[in-house]
């Protein structure tokens, strides 16, 4: 499994010989200017919740690539209702597809389109591929549901968002990786807006005093699993 970051909470995912984009906001994130969306290839896209800063480029991909949009049903139904190919999902249940069994669980956010539709609510993404499993968090604040994941489901790997205001801080993604039992995490959701820019040598020697791994990949660099 290869897992590259695009900025904010957007991510690549090679797994199963399927590509997977996850909430695409990069077109106007200056931050990933030299990522060009044109250039991703997308089997799936997978969205965690509506806002803006997570469906950007849904269209766009969607469009050139026929990729499947995966989300909660309001979601799927809303680019449904635009043409574009979806598969609804909803908390606690599972679809088998080609890269693996993927999960809806459960995020505490908001949910709306820049347009004020009805964006279901939030969530996250638990992905179990041949060998390796991973969870994408979302925008969630620290919940006891994340208990849970690990009861079903050993993980590999963690994302989690970190930059606050809008999500957890460090201190509550720490706190989450014992929920999950991970201490392998990947941050994501910080730096790109004033209100969630952190320290970035403090928040991984926070994990690194708890005997965890926090990685910060730059953007367009991926790791492997």
């Amino acid at each position: 499994m290869k897992i590259t970051f695009y900025g904010h909470a957007s991510l690549g995912i090679e797994v199963g010989g399927k590509h997977i984009i996850v909430d695409p906001y990069i077109s106007a994130n200056p931050n990933a200017a030299h990522i060009d969306i044109d250039t991703l290839k997308a089997d799936y896209i997978l969205v965690t919740h509506a806002h803006g800063d997570h469906i950007l480029d849904v269209e766009a991909i969607a469009k050139r690539t026929n990729a499947v949009i995966v989300s909660n049903a309001e979601i799927a139904g809303y680019y449904s209702q635009k043409g574009f190919q979806s598969h609804p999902m909803n908390h606690g249940g599972s679809w088998n597809f080609d890269f693996g069994k993927l999960k809806y669980v459960n995020a505490i956010h908001s949910s709306s389109f820049p347009d004020g539709s009805y964006g279901g609510n939030p969530g996250g993404f638990v992905i179990e591929g041949e060998h390796k499993n991973i969870y994408i968090a979302g925008d969630t604040a620290l919940t006891m549901d994340m208990k849970l994941i690990p009861m079903r489901t050993k993980l590999d790997l963690a994302i989690l968002p970190i930059g606050d205001n809008f999500t957890m801080d460090v201190e509550d993604a720490i706190i989450a990786s014992d929920f999950l039992d991970c201490d392998k995490i990947l941050g994501y959701h910080y730096d790109t807006f004033g209100y969630i820019e952190i320290d970035h040598e403090e928040s991984i020697r926070k994990f690194f005093n708890k005997g965890k791994d926090l990685m910060l990949l730059e953007i367009g660099s991926s790791i492997e699993l």
